[in-house]
């Protein structure tokens, strides 16, 4: 196989396990698929992470998203808050 065909299976696996997180945040859902809305809301997320409060926000979203995966795989189901 050659070398940019692994690259791109690579970065295919990505995309998806990055989607797969839209999804199990129920997002999806919560916008009814509405990908401007989804879209936007990631906007905003980059620029509040660009903010001054940007370190504050790192902070809290990934305790809330380590607090989700440990819950999940304790009860062994999906978490959707």
């Amino acid at each position: 196989m050659r070398t940019w065909q692994i690259e791109r299976r690579k970065r295919t696996r990505h995309l998806i396990e990055l989607g797969g997180l839209v999804v199990k945040a129920g997002i999806v859902d919560l916008t009814g698929d509405d990908r401007a809305m989804i879209y936007g809301a990631l906007l905003w997320m980059a620029e509040k992470l660009q903010s001054d409060q940007g370190q504050h926000a790192r902070a809290f979203w990934t305790a809330k998203g380590k607090q989700a995966f440990a819950a999940e795989r304790a009860t062994d189901t999906p978490t959707i808050s």
